[in-house]
């Protein structure tokens, strides 16, 4: 009896025990999971029978062990989901991905895309990193990587607010004051505008250009005796420096067309009066040159009416003035009449408030950085003006006269050299005064973003394009592959563009031979974008590819040495200087330096340059020409060889040369002659008149009537057949 007693009570010990141990598994909250009790395989942990039966010990742990178990995997499985938000093997994808954001995401390296793009109709040739690809293609690519896709949620771009700076609404016409007029000197080279502009300012500006012929632009006031002021410009009449005249007129008041008398009109002629009708400019014909004894100035003005040019003595409205700038005959009558017209034309401007203006020129200067020669159209320019222009902004630290005086403001209609300039703005870029810097660099940033927009855009539409035109050589290489299965396709394929796996853009450095690589530099910003739009017009590069790989203001540097180097280039200077130690580090590296200080010579040199890189080709000369007048074999051995009986006609046959065959006008053979005879005896020369029987180096049946032509060989250097227009 004792001994059942103390088996009940230990039993109930133990049920207490394993009681409280499942009461604290149930208290606990995993992941907001209530404990369920789990089902042993005898029977319910709460059906527990109180008997002198003993409960095994064992159960009671398995049911404790099982139910914790149970919780753990639940709430590691819960810890997982949080810490891997993808499940294996699945990509996030989302629109215009480059293939180096793509590898990325997938987990793999950049040979790993190139290596599926191998099946898809895409160029491997216009593929590098930071290429987009279409979604289509994204999606295939991850497909056939064996893993699965997920389209992220894209971010929608907040409307970027205008922060421009703008011109300010028309003045009141009570707070106008009278400004100088501007004056822009047009007409066809060598026609005396500078020789003009020197006699009227009485400064030798003629000698300073090079060549006699204006090179850029040049701004400055002319101060009239009776104390009137008049703004001139003087700008090139090449025909390289056509965008510089357009330019002029832009801002321009009156226009003075200068026509020599002797030439009369020429091409750029007729160009300066469009620029100036375009631009809505009146016109005054300053027909020079009339000292001269070939001089025909009534020819002038009838060959103008053609062009609705028509003087006052025909009708017209426009003043016409008969000088000699040479010996500055009638100077002042050109002026009066300027002066005229410019108060008929009643010129104003407001001098208060933000300053307005447009850059006529840009250059570098070493000691005083980048410059600008601007006309002030609105506003008085003052030390400590902060100014846009494009995309670069400056504080004014100093302002310069024509002369390179310092001034301490400029007016409107007053040319104006500027610096404090943080990069150097473009030719005809507007001039905005702002309230400060931090204005300016909004300004700038926001022109920026604009031109990254725009040029998106441009890339985007290139890339359609392309991916259009890629997708119907797709299309055509799959219908020649119809027949075959899909394996076999998918071989061929692999096959073909293997290749281009080790060829990619990024990695090739070999530069095509056939390729002339330039680095241009001009002293202004007019003249670098005078030789650039001549190089636009080059449409040779079947013969020769023309790469410009840098262009830029300022002398000649050690970076321009260096990309020289890199690209194995030219570097072509346009009134720019090169220093000793330059020249000796150009010489040492192989690095040709062509400077130039009138424009229609450095193009001269380069269609030279552009000579030298196209090969050669090979010119025949006829030196002698025979008729065969019969055939007959001679056997040598046991081989018979045909052998013709020939009378030179033309010139002579030299057995050294080569020969050519020629049958019904058909070349049918070209080579060498393997014997030359005459009478029996081997000779190395027949001579016009005689008679002589050859054989060819190949077993060649002749014809009678055949012709047998004597000709050498010349390497002629080929020619550019580019056309600079001029």
């Amino acid at each position: 009896m004792n001994q059942g007693l103390l088996l009940r009570f230990e039993n109930l010990v133990q049920l207490r025990g394993a009681c409280q141990q499942l009461r604290a598994l149930s208290s606990r909250k995993v992941c907001a999971a209530r404990w369920k009790p789990v089902e042993l395989s005898a029977r319910p942990v709460g059906s527990l029978p109180l008997h002198p039966q003993l409960w095994p010990k064992h159960r009671l742990i398995s049911a404790a062990l099982s139910q914790c178990r149970h919780l753990a995997t639940k709430e590691e499985t819960k810890k997982k989901k949080k810490r891997i938000p993808l499940t294996k093997g699945e990509v996030e994808i989302r629109q215009k991905m480059t293939v180096e954001e793509l590898a990325q995401a997938m987990g793999k390296d950049i040979d790993h895309i190139y290596e599926v793009l191998l099946y898809t109709n895409i160029n491997l040739d216009s593929v590098e990193p930071d290429s987009i690809l279409s979604e289509d293609h994204i999606k295939m690519i991850v497909q056939k990587s064996g893993m699965k896709y997920k389209s992220a949620k894209l971010k929608e771009e907040k409307e970027r607010k205008n922060t421009d700076a703008v011109k300010r609404p028309p003045a009141d016409p009570a707070v106008l004051t009278p400004r100088p007029p501007v004056v822009t000197i047009l007409g066809h080279v060598d026609h005396g505008k500078t020789t003009l502009l020197d006699s009227l300012r009485k400064t030798q500006v003629a000698a300073m250009e090079a060549g006699g012929i204006t090179q850029h632009i040049g701004a400055f006031i002319v101060h009239m005796p009776s104390g009137e002021k008049i703004t001139f410009l003087d700008t090139p009449g090449h025909a390289a420096f056509s965008a510089m005249r357009a330019r002029g007129t832009n801002v321009t008041d009156i226009v003075i067309l200068v026509v020599a008398a002797e030439d009369g009109v020429m091409q750029q002629t007729i160009e300066s009066i469009q620029h100036a009708k375009n631009a809505g400019v009146p016109l005054i014909l300053a027909i020079n040159k009339c000292d001269k004894p070939e001089a025909d100035p009534e020819r002038v003005k009838k060959e103008l009416l053609a062009h609705d040019v028509v003087c006052e003595e025909f009708g017209g409205d426009v003043q016409a003035v008969n000088i000699s700038a040479l010996k500055g005959e009638n100077l002042m009558v050109l002026a009066e009449a300027t002066v005229a017209l410019a108060e008929m034309l009643e010129l104003k401007a407001d001098a208060t408030g933000l300053v307005e203006g447009t850059v006529i020129e840009s250059r570098k200067d070493k000691g005083k950085g980048p410059l600008t020669t601007a006309i002030i159209q609105r506003g008085t320019l003052r030390k400590g003006c902060v100014l846009v222009a494009g995309k670069t902004w400056a504080k004014v630290r100093f302002l310069f006269d024509e002369n390179g005086k310092a001034v301490d403001a400029a007016s409107p209609g007053t040319p104006v050299e500027i610096m404090g300039w943080k990069e150097s703005p473009s030719a005809g870029d507007e001039i905005l005064e702002v309230e400060s810097e931090q204005r300016a660099q909004e300004v700038v940033a926001w022109r920026t973003y604009v031109e990254q927009q725009e040029k998106m855009k441009k890339d985007l539409e290139v890339i359609e394009a392309k991916q259009k035109e890629h997708r119907v050589e797709y299309e055509k290489q799959q219908q020649k592959l119809a027949h075959l299965t899909w394996r076999q396709r998918k071989a061929v394929l692999y096959k073909a563009n293997k290749q281009l796996m080790f060829s990619r853009p990024k990695e090739r450095t070999e530069m095509d031979e056939n390729t002339l690589s330039l680095i241009v530099k001009g002293d202004v910003d007019g003249s670098v974008e005078a030789i650039l739009n001549i190089l636009d017009s080059y449409d040779c590069e079947d013969e020769c590819k023309l790469d410009i790989v840098y262009f830029g203001m300022g002398d000649i540097s050690e970076n321009d040495i260096s990309l020289a180097e890199a690209f194995n280039g030219v570097i072509f200077g346009f009134s720019v200087k090169a220093n000793e130690s330059i020249k000796k580090l150009a010489d040492k590296k192989g690095i040709k330096i062509k400077l130039h200080n009138i424009i229609y010579k450095l193009i001269e040199d380069l269609k030279d340059e552009l000579n030298s890189r196209l090969p050669p080709t090979l010119v025949e000369t006829t030196v002698g020409e025979a008729s065969v007048l019969d055939t007959f074999a001679v056997t040598v051995g046991k081989t018979k060889i045909p052998v013709a009986g020939c009378r030179v006609h033309k010139g002579l046959l030299d057995r050294k040369m080569k020969f050519k065959l020629i049958r019904n006008r058909d070349v049918i053979w070209k080579g060498c002659l393997s014997s030359l005879k005459h009478h029996k005896d081997d000779v190395q020369v027949i001579k016009t008149g005689m008679d002589c029987g050859l054989s060819l180096d190949k077993n060649l049946e002749f014809s009678i009537g055949d012709e047998i032509i004597c000709y050498e060989e010349k390497e002629v250097q080929q020619t550019t057949s580019w056309d600079p227009g001029f």
